[in-house]
């Protein structure tokens, strides 16, 4: 008995540690907690979606689900047999009138336009997840590094999951961030990490807010949830509509499909160009990430002349090939007749130039 209280109280204590790493975050606390009880959106001690969301589809359980991620035998091009092909652009020495998007891998990107940066979910480890032996990059992909990043102007997060806001990254860049846009409850986390409160633009969904140089971003549902621990759902998730003078954006970050895509499209579409999450899915949740062919269709639904699919290429966290996503995209977009831009990691697209046209990188 005194060997076995030893052993729980171990690994007990075990379990703190590992759970007060940095990484981890914190919880909305204080004001920001006042702030986020005061959401519609927020009911029941944390964030809903817009319609019920199940964790997974009909006819699926957890328990087979993670069986089968861990123990089913997987697919031979689950990971790219030979290292990813990139391009590598300075991102420091971009010319200021050039209007761009470079796609970093999964859904880290970069754009530059009317002289404005931002950096969306930059994950620039060699790994998506709290540790580092987990959820490793595949070869080639992570061609960029935070040393790589310029100074910027807006750091924008749709959500506090690790393959989207990765503490190292946003860690180390610190002191190159002029302003972070991320939803309610997620400024917790960069708080602990030392950032100072005044650069933070933490809003609910349906809330614009005007940026420098005439340009607005308006921070507009997505059908998903959150969590960096156990507890789930204590911060919000997002989709981002960006407006210059000129353009028109929707940043879609990760989203089941639902209605929310056609009232966006309604209210802000149509939209020059659409950056959609593409990959990393199942049909068990389906409700949480989109299968291909709800991309297509979100795509049609929010009024696209262009899209880019991102989500991909960089970590394995379902179980299809890793380079399906693109190959059924791609395909349904062509029978669909939409434009689909498919840029290498570090290869710029040319805002100005949406006719360009990009090779199938991943057969």
């Amino acid at each position: 008995m005194v060997y076995f209280i030893i052993l729980v109280a171990a690994i007990a204590i075990f379990a703190y540690l590992v759970l007060s790493m940095e990484a981890f975050g914190a919880e909305p606390q204080g004001e920001r907690l006042k702030r986020m009880l005061k959401s519609e959106n927020y009911k029941d001690k944390q964030f809903q979606n817009q319609s019920f969301t199940p964790s997974v589809a009909e006819g699926y359980s957890m328990p087979k689900i993670v069986f089968n991620f861990f123990f089913s035998k997987k697919d031979p091009l689950l990971k790219p047999l030979r290292a990813i092909p990139t391009v590598q652009t300075d991102l420091k020495n971009l010319p200021d009138h050039e209007d761009v998007f470079i796609w970093m891998g999964h859904s880290s990107y970069f754009i530059k336009i009317d002289g404005v940066s931002f950096l969306i979910d930059p994950v620039l480890s060699t790994y998506g997840s709290p540790f580092k032996f987990f959820n490793k990059a595949f070869e080639g992909s992570d061609l960029y590094k935070p040393q790589d990043i310029p100074n910027i102007d807006y750091l924008v997060i749709t959500h506090d999951h690790y393959d989207h806001l990765d503490y190292p990254t946003v860690k180390s860049i610190r002191e190159k961030v002029g302003k972070v846009i991320m939803p309610l409850g997620v400024g917790a986390h960069f708080e602990k990490w030392g950032y100072d409160p005044e650069k933070f633009i933490e809003e609910n969904w349906d809330t614009t807010i005007r940026l420098k140089d005439n340009l607005k971003i308006t921070f507009t549902p997505a059908r998903h949830f959150s969590g960096r621990k156990f507890h789930r759902n204590s911060t919000l998730w997002t989709s981002y509509v960006l407006e210059t003078p000129t353009k028109r954006l929707f940043l879609g970050g990760d989203s089941g499909y639902d209605t929310h895509f056609k009232t966006i499209g309604e209210k802000y579409g149509p939209f020059d160009y659409a950056i959609m999450e593409n990959g990393q899915y199942n049909e068990a949740w389906k409700y949480i990430h989109a299968l291909p062919e709800d991309v297509i269709q979100a795509s049609l639904d929010i009024q696209a002349k262009n899209i880019i699919p991102v989500h991909s290429g960089k970590f394995a966290l379902a179980l299809h090939p890793w380079n399906e996503p693109l190959q059924k995209v791609t395909q349904l977009g062509k029978e669909k007749n939409l434009h689909i831009l498919t840029p290498k990691i570090g290869e710029i697209l040319d805002l100005n130039n949406a006719d360009q046209h990009f090779q199938n990188w991943w057969e």
